[in-house]
């Protein structure tokens, strides 16, 4: 047991030190735009705070984590020198550091919320009827899109946010995803006509899309003949 812990404080202060002073050299040297510096800091000199972390780790094992006994009196009166046991509170906060890293590693890495791809752009593409001409401006135009019924996606119409596909209007938008999400739904609405949303068909963790999918009517209020299409890019 004593072992095992000494490795598991060792192992936490190699982590401590390596993350440490990737950390402090990020931060002392200031904006990086490249990211070289911060690439340099964690590969570079990370690994010197790891072992001096893993030795700082194992020391505070030794010297706090291992007390002394309360000697019993010897029958003979001859002093004896007094077994050692493990600190039962370093014990206690060494496990509860390791769980709690354990189970952050275990949420960020294998259970993270968020895409695998990061941040990705959602292009989406509203196809007017032949008679329907566009609104007065882009305030006109309210778009939405939830991700798992809960979140709502960061939506941008630009200042070029029309376009058209030969004789009918086509509103542009672009969407912000990020978050693993079971279900995606896209809502608009204009003035003089009922919301109207389309139901994406993308998995949980997506990956880019080829292209633009194909024109499709929307999922509510097919009376309006509003079509909608989309394409998922990974942002670089």
């Amino acid at each position: 047991m004593r072992i095992i812990l000494g490795l598991l404080s060792g192992l936490i202060g190699m982590l401590a030190g390596w993350f440490g002073l990737a950390f402090l050299v990020v931060a002392l040297a200031g904006p990086d735009r490249d990211g070289g510096t911060a690439m340099g800091a964690f590969f570079n000199i990370g690994p010197i705070g790891a072992v001096v972390g893993f030795i700082a780790g194992v020391w505070l094992f030794t010297g706090i984590g291992i007390v002394k006994s309360v000697p019993s009196a010897a029958p003979s009166g001859n002093a004896t020198t007094p077994p050692t046991r493990i600190s039962r509170p370093f014990a206690v906060a060494l496990l509860v550091l390791a769980g709690g890293l354990g189970w952050w590693a275990w949420y960020e890495l294998i259970r993270s919320p968020y895409l695998t791809h990061g941040f990705m752009t959602l292009d989406l593409q509203f196809r007017l009827p032949p008679d329907m001409a566009l609104p007065p401006s882009k305030e006109d135009v309210h778009i939405d899109v939830t991700e798992g019924g809960r979140r709502y996606a960061l939506v941008s119409v630009s200042d070029g946010w029309h376009g058209h596909d030969g004789n009918r209007q086509v509103i542009l938008a672009t969407a912000s995803l990020s978050y693993k999400a079971s279900q995606r739904v896209v809502s608009l609405a204009l003035p003089g006509i009922d919301e109207v949303t389309w139901r994406l068909d993308l998995g949980s963790d997506p990956d880019p899309t080829p292209g633009y999918t194909a024109w499709r009517p929307s999922s509510g209020n097919a009376a309006t003949k509003i079509e909608m299409n989309f394409r998922l890019r990974e942002d670089r």
